[in-house]
């Protein structure tokens, strides 16, 4: 399936940009990833912090699209959004942990101390990445000094 795709079965809306709404994301996000990183990552905590972890990514992903217009309702459309943007590498891995996020929620599935410690670092360096590269300081405020 395509972003268009998407679009035509109304998984995605076309509007104008939103730069409150990506205001928001940006500082939920950046809120959320400050909560998140003193949390000791135990068997008892991993399903939390990983699915967590995704949901700011997925936060920022919509944030991008917000910024040009697209209300999104499906987490795999991002996918497809990613890719329309050229953005490979970084859709096959919003995808690689929506699935691993999808089997924690929804199917019961563990994960181990290990596989989020790795996770969790790879999700912050994407979100600092796609910070840099779609959203200049003006996009959002920030909590730091």
């Amino acid at each position: 399936m395509t972003f268009q795709d998407f679009i035509k079965k109304g998984n995605v809306r076309q509007s104008t940009s939103d730069p409150a709404l990506v205001q928001s994301l940006l500082l939920t996000a950046e809120n959320d990833l400050l909560f998140l990183e003193p949390l000791e990552i135990n068997q008892t905590s991993t399903r939390k912090i990983m699915s967590n972890y995704y949901d700011i990514l997925r936060s920022i992903i919509e944030a991008i699209a917000a910024k040009e217009g697209y209300k999104v309702y499906s987490h795999e459309a991002f996918t497809d959004y990613l890719k329309e943007k050229n953005e490979t590498i970084l859709s096959e891995k919003f995808d690689r942990y929506r699935k691993i996020r999808n089997n924690i929620n929804y199917y019961g599935k563990n994960i181990s101390v290990e596989e989020v410690k790795e996770y969790k670092e790879d999700i912050k360096l994407m979100i600092q990445q796609v910070q840099q590269k779609f959203f200049s300081k003006k996009d959002h405020t920030t909590n730091k000094p």
